[in-house]
């Protein structure tokens, strides 16, 4: 799978906010780094992915979904792509490793 065939299906599995799960990490991660859920979901609509997704164990896609918020800082979002087509959110981390 390609980078852009991953964002076009993020983008639009995005759009329905029952297709993405958040894991327990990434739950913890954004309440650290204070996102809330809908910040993250919107991001998921709008993010660039930045390399070529990778195959999980389990046949399903991992990638890294990047977007810039708070005018200054990106967000990198670590989305798996089900084979059920929903997103699961393994973590939530900002990009340029400020706390």
């Amino acid at each position: 799978m390609t980078s852009a065939r991953a964002e076009a299906i993020i983008r639009q599995a995005a759009r329905d906010s029952d297709n993405v799960i958040f894991g327990d990490h990434a739950l913890e991660r954004m309440l650290e780094r204070g996102f809330s859920d809908e910040e993250i979901i919107k991001a998921l609509r709008t993010a660039i992915v930045m390399e070529d997704p990778t195959r999980t164990g389990r046949g399903e896609w991992q990638c890294k979904v990047v977007k810039r918020l708070r005018g200054v800082r990106d967000v990198g979002i670590v989305t798996i792509i089900l084979l059920s087509g929903k997103l699961f959110l393994k973590t939530v981390e900002w990009e340029d490793w400020r706390s």
